[in-house]
């Protein structure tokens, strides 16, 4: 590996991820008819690739490894890299990922001869260091080329690409024989009319066709065609003239299988060739509209998988091209400052502070986790730690800018942890130097617990005391903060503890956490030493920004206030009452708090037998799986201002099968015909899986199990409420895109509450009581909202050097789970949040949907899902859950002890992990054979690792 030296810092060079090949064609699904519908964007297959010259050879950059690269001769400008696609395309773009050494100046050129060119594109103003480029085109060409014209300042080799990838469609053909079918030309499929009821489907040059089809947006059917001759057909018969039949097609070719886009057809067009029922590409098959803001129609269930009704990509062992996709953030989204960077002269890290009731590893207290009353209000502070040791410089300068003023005499900022009197200690002590009622800060180049001057490496341990001055006008003044571990030279870190009293370091003296507990890159929190075991799911990220220290609190606010009375389910008294939210729940609601669902950001749990689930969502519809004219797409019990209930559901009682139990519901009002019941999940995470590229999680598509392992997960493609098709993220079937719209779907549904993501009330067609259409809640309070959910942090994993926690990490990727449970991903540097960007983190889910069998399914779809897929769920916090949906005994300080519910699955029916293993069928039936198949000794490692997530 060469290194190449940045500034002060050396850096080994490192390779980018890959973007899937899309090998999927457009379709011109009757094959007879003249006008053609807008082709599909794939990612093209080039057939060679050519360098001006070659330090490294030209078709390493083409060869779908993000480790190898093309690399030119060094100090020869221009330099470029050719691409032959075999045939013209009409071009869309090209992403090109450069190694460090790239071109600060470069154009893009087309041609279809390899000889005469048109600049399509020319770039400026690229900078040293791996990057990737996505470079707009169009026109259509053979060829494509990249000429570099100079190198970026710092690169003094030449020009390096890892891949180059070139997006475009087949350009549209002007007519179709009308003899298609009979010259075997229905590669991709063709539909006829064979009479006046009946449309035949017919593929040629096929090894495998199966044909996928719904009749006016029924129940799905998934048929092998019948072969004669090497021609593939299939009948549809007993149609009328007001049919709609909704068509795709499986077609596998020398062992390479691919999915058609769906087409619309009827009968009643003319002539003997049928054409789709509009002369734009249906990207789903005819449903209903519905006054429901809440979520696009639904399909209805089906016990088998409900084909995806778009072009989608093969499954790629990197990225996937996004097809009709369109990314939540790209290189043009205004990004937040970020946490950590280099400044030249200092390594910089800038974070949020808040208030304690006591510190981080005093266990007799159990009052550090915690919130105080009046968090939100002048309790957050501003930190940043100027590094220069880090920069060869001798000194570390903490700034800290407050809230509120703080005491004169108390204004502590404590730096390296003693703890041989007490787990509080530490050795240099006293108060900030002020500058004004709200900056203060404190310089030392001394490590007063080593007895010399500080060096790189050192650990820096530090709580800065918010004692504020006595004139505060709401709570107690005497506060303690948040204990941080710093590590001259690198940042921030989580920490555990070690050692015991009477030696240097003292009893419970900070280590850092190796990197591979990081579930949640760096907002992963430390381990818990206050012994507040509920607690876990409601703690700021490790690294939140300086900036959001305050709208983390006052999100939190929104979080905990009542939108009926405006009071604060923590200390109620002193909270007083929140005026921004009186009034605004209902007239239909589930609950009029956040947090009375999530509670401690927690999951929740069944009922008991009889009691009404107040902490659970039921979506519903009617028949046809729309919206349901009596409740509309959620049930929602609770009313206010004198409007009728829209009826309780609750658990009418349990079946129990072989050990394991199933729900049967009751409703005290309208029993819809179709629902899913789903209890309120733990929010931890979210913001970082929002933050996933959209082209990681469409990398592991295999809808048609190409590779063979049963598992054949995909994405739920959503319609968002800006009319953008996006990735489905959130919810059970991956229902929603965002944080934003998940929180915002929440206070539509749930609470009655609009806003101005999703104004309009849910209502269905019977109802006339719903509430008027209109923003109620302020952006600024949904934005904050958003912002705590986004950086809420992630409690790391524990008992690493645990032998059946490592046994059993083994174990569950040796039965197939880490098929669905990916480990480890990397989320986007373009994501808004500086928390949130360019973390490696490891949720174990791939956020796909999967089809987990009958025994878990409901009947009732959501978007594309239908009732038997579930999107794989995370399984960070998953050892932890129990205690935080549980809670604590009633007791004093130091008294109090965790008393866990146990709630898995999307309903809560699993009361242990293994249960919910056990529950595994559809995709998941192989791996839980697997498990079932283990040695006792083996299933209670799994269990143990799954345990200490």
């Amino acid at each position: 590996m060469r290194i190449i030296q940045f500034g002060r810092r050396v850096l080994g060079r490192r390779a980018f991820g890959r973007r899937a090949v899309c090998a999927l064609l457009t379709l011109v699904s009757s094959s007879l008819y003249v006008q053609t519908t807008s082709a599909q964007v794939i990612n093209i297959n080039a057939v060679s690739a050519t360098g001006s010259t070659n330090l490294q050879p030209a078709n390493l950059a083409n060869d779908n490894n993000g480790s190898t690269r093309w690399e030119s001769n060094h100090g020869v400008s221009p330099s470029s890299l050719t691409l032959d696609l075999g045939q013209p395309y009409a071009l869309n773009q090209v992403v090109i990922l450069w190694e460090a050494a790239n071109a600060a100046s470069y154009e893009i050129l087309g041609s279809n001869n390899n000889s005469s060119w048109t600049q399509l594109s020319l770039r400026t103003g690229g900078t040293f260091g791996n990057r990737t480029d996505t470079v707009g085109l169009s026109g259509t060409y053979r060829y494509v080329r990249m000429n570099a014209l100079t190198r970026s300042a710092g690169n003094n080799w030449g020009y390096s690409i890892f891949e180059m990838d070139v997006f475009g469609a087949l350009p549209a053909a002007s007519s179709v024989a009308a003899s298609s079918v009979a010259a075997g030309n229905c590669n991709l499929g063709c539909v006829t009319t064979l009479n006046s009821t009946t449309l035949r489907a017919t593929v040629t040059q096929a090894d495998i066709a199966d044909i996928h089809y719904r009749i006016n947006n029924g129940a799905q059917q998934n048929v092998r065609m019948n072969v004669a001759g090497g021609v593939w057909t299939y009948d549809i018969p007993n149609l009328n003239a007001s049919s709609v039949v909704s068509i795709n097609f499986t077609i596998i070719r020398s062992g390479l299988g691919q999915d058609t886009p769906w087409q619309n057809y009827s009968v009643s067009t003319p002539a003997s060739s049928v054409a789709p029922v509009s002369s734009s590409r249906s990207s789903t098959p005819l449903s209903s509209s519905s006054r429901s803001s809440v979520a696009p129609s639904s399909v209805p269930a089906s016990s088998s998988r409900s084909s995806t009704p778009t072009s989608v990509a093969p499954s790629s062992s990197s990225a996937a091209s996004l097809g009709n996709i369109v990314p939540l953030y790209n290189a043009s989204t205004a990004l937040e400052g970020a946490i950590q960077f280099d400044r030249g002269d200092a390594l910089v890290t800038r974070i949020a502070d808040r208030g304690r009731d006591r510190h981080a590893k005093e266990d007799q207290f159990q009052a550090y986790d915690h919130f105080l009353s009046f968090y939100w209000e002048h309790r957050t502070a501003e930190i940043e730690i100027v590094d220069y040791v880090a920069k060869g410089g001798n000194t570390v300068r903490m700034n800290v800018k407050t809230q509120f003023k703080l005491n004169d005499t108390e204004a502590e900022n404590r730096w390296f942890y003693r703890g041989v009197g007490t787990v509080a200690e530490y050795y240099d002590n006293g108060t900030m130097n002020v500058i004004d009622n709200l900056n203060y800060y404190k310089e030392r180049s001394f490590n007063a617990r080593e007895g010399r001057n500080i060096r790189i490496g050192d650990k820096l341990e530090f709580e800065l005391s918010q004692f504020l001055d006595h004139t505060v006008p709401h709570g107690r003044s005497a506060y303690y903060g948040t204990t941080y571990l710093y590590i001259v030279g690198k940042g921030l870190v989580p920490w555990d503890v070690t050692g015991s009293f009477g030696t240097l370091g003292g009893r419970k003296d900070s280590i850092e956490i190796p990197e591979k507990a990081w579930l949640g890159g760096k907002t992963t929190l430390p381990y818990n030493h206050s012994n507040e075991p509920d607690n876990h799911f409601i703690q700021m990220a490790t690294n939140l920004a300086s900036q959001n220290g305050q709208p983390f609190v006052l999100g939190r606010r929104v979080h905990h206030a009542s939108f009926i009375d405006g009071s604060h389910d923590e200390h109620v008294v002193d909270n007083g009452i929140f005026p921004d939210t009186v009034g605004k729940a209902g007239p239909h609601y589930v609950h009029d708090r956040c947090a009375g669902c999530h509670v401690r950001n927690g999951r929740a749990a069944p009922a008991p037998v009889g009691q009404p689930l107040e902490k659970w969502v039921f979506k519903v519809a009617d028949i046809n799986g729309n919206s349901h004219p009596n409740l509309g797409r959620a049930l929602q019990p609770k009313s206010s201002n004198g409007v009728a209930s829209e009826g309780q559901a609750s658990i009418a009682f349990w079946t129990e099968t072989n050990g394991l139990r199933k729900p049967n519901y009751q409703f005290s009002g309208v029993t819809p015909a179709r629902f899913s019941a789903r209890v309120a999940p733990q929010l931890v995470g979210m913001g970082l899986l929002e933050a996933i590229p959209e082209a990681t999680i469409l990398a592991k598509e295999d809808i048609n199990d190409a590779n063979g392992d049963g598992i054949s997960g995909r994405a739920n493609r959503v319609v968002d409420p800006s009319g953008q098709t996006r990735l489905g993220r959130f919810g059970y079937k991956a229902g929603t895109t965002s944080v934003k719209n998940q929180v915002a779907a929440a206070f539509n549904s749930d609470m009655g509450v609009m806003t101005s993501v999703l104004p309009n009330p849910d209502c269905g067609s019977a109802q006339n009581d719903c509430g008027a259409s209109g923003s109620e809640l302020s952006d600024t309070h949904l934005n904050n909202l958003v912002k705590y959910i986004s950086t809420l942090g992630v409690r790391p994993q524990r008992n690493l050097n645990d032998a059946a926690v490592q046994r059993g990490e083994t174990q569950f990727a040796s039965i197939g789970c880490v098929g669905c449970h990916t480990p480890s991903v990397v989320t986007s540097q373009f994501h808004p949040l500086g928390e949130l960007r360019s973390q490696t983190i490891k949720p174990y889910t791939d956020m796909l949907l999967h089809d987990m069998g009958p025994d878990l399914a409901d009947n009732l779809g959501e978007g594309q899902a239908s009732g038997a897929e579930w999107r794989t769920a995370p399984l960070w916090g998953i050892g932890l859950s129990a205690c935080v949906t549980g809670g604590v005994t009633n007791a004093g300080q130091g008294a109090q002890v965790c008393t866990p519910v146990h709630s898995y699955l999307h309903d809560g029916r699993a009361r242990t992990i293994e249960e919910a293993i056990l529950w595994h069928g559809g995709e998941g039936q192989a791996s839980k054979n697997a498990y079932q198949a283990l040695s006792a000794s083996q299933k209670q490692d799994v269990l143990r690792f799954l345990e200490s997530l």
